[in-house]
């Protein structure tokens, strides 16, 4: 997949990201990102096996929390820290737009991935991706990223069958680009 930067996505719940640059350093590549999400939203709890995200408050109050632990907040200034292989969420918790900036390293597939999510997500009109379109995410990328509040039965057997099923379908090929996923 062909990115220019800047590259900008949005969902249809509220989430914008702006993917400024992809920066090199010598010990994985860093985008740099802005973000604006609405009140009282933001990703499900998720995980980057891979990757660091670091976000600083610029404009509202954030909530995130890791898993099991208590719901924490920040506002202008301050910098949160979610660490590769941490199950984590955040939101809004203000009433107005939250507006941070930051960067997630080693970009590995990032860029793509949060795309095609959106897309999907845009595709449904909800929340929730696109049926297909989640599965197939969620399949080809499971070594680099989980959602740890989906129940084993449905990553083990439903995704599996709806991905497949999808390309018995032919759903996928608006995927024929998709990059390969990262292994550890």
């Amino acid at each position: 997949m062909n990115i220019t930067y800047p590259h900008v996505i949005e969902n249809c719940i509220g989430e914008k990201i702006i993917f400024h640059r992809v920066q090199p350093e010598p010990d994985g590549d860093r985008v740099l990102v802005q973000n604006f999400v609405q009140p009282g939203i933001g990703p499900v709890m998720h995980t980057h096996w891979l990757q660091d995200e670091c976000l600083t408050v610029l404009e509202g109050r954030i909530g995130y929390q890791v898993l099991g632990q208590p719901k924490q907040y920040a506002g202008p200034g301050d910098t949160v820290l979610f660490e590769r292989g941490t199950p984590h969420r955040f939101w809004n918790a203000g009433d107005d737009v939250l507006h941070c900036e930051g960067w997630i390293k080693p970009a590995n597939t990032i860029v793509f991935f949060l795309s095609a999510i959106y897309a999907a997500q845009n595709k449904s009109g909800t929340a929730e991706p696109e049926r297909f379109d989640g599965a197939y995410l969620m399949q080809r990328y499971a070594s680099e990223y989980d959602l740890p509040e989906i129940p084993g039965f449905v990553k083990k057997a439903i995704i599996p069958a709806t991905y497949q099923l999808g390309k018995l379908l032919g759903k996928y090929e608006h995927m024929q680009d998709a990059p390969d996923p990262i292994r550890a």
